[in-house]
């Protein structure tokens, strides 16, 4: 009996070791998780930035409706940014450009702040509504304001990955102390 007992004590402090390890792992994931927002916000940015980028060459040099542009972007660059321009694309059947291109960035799912979202539909306005030089003028313009919006995400990605990457463990460390 004195040796079932003694086993059955050690069974349960491997499960409770077991099940602290598992709090600071798991804390620690929910950390890197909310930390990565930051990163992906910093990627779509520069996506966006190449987007442009292309969209500039393609009107410059191509002459091609803007859905087909819109659509051969979305082709090129995957993920989020790649479906907003899809979105567009798709929604230029339908709406004027501009249009379109605010009802895609309010409707796709990104890690975009507003205040990015607010700096993209800059160019909602003019776009498919003045010649070539007056487009790639606005998309010139919209590119120097995402430069700045790129800055800032650097700098809170900096700061705000490590502290989440941080507080993820040091919180799983904390709960882990108090339950032992």
């Amino acid at each position: 009996y004195i040796n079932r007992r003694k086993e059955s004590k050690r069974n349960m402090i491997v499960i409770k070791y077991i099940l602290l390890i598992l709090i600071v792992v798991f804390s620690s994931y929910i950390g890197i998780l909310l930390g990565q927002r930051y990163v992906m916000r910093v990627k779509e940015l520069k996506e966006v930035k190449m987007a442009f980028s292309i969209f500039l060459s393609k009107i410059k040099f191509t002459y091609e409706a803007l859905p087909q542009v819109f659509g051969e972007i979305a082709t090129s660059i995957k993920g989020n940014i790649g479906s907003i321009f899809q979105q567009a694309s798709q929604n230029m059947k339908q709406q004027e450009a501009g249009m379109a291109w605010e009802k895609a960035l309010e409707e796709t799912k990104t890690n975009l702040t507003s205040e990015d979202i607010e700096v993209l539909k800059g160019l909602s306005p003019l776009l498919g509504k003045v010649d070539l030089e007056g487009q790639a003028r606005e998309i010139t313009l919209v590119d120097t304001f995402l430069n700045t919006q790129l800055e800032k995400a650097e700098e809170m990605c900096r700061k705000n990955n490590k502290l989440y990457k941080n507080l993820g463990v040091t919180v799983g460390i904390a709960i882990a102390i108090i339950m032992i």
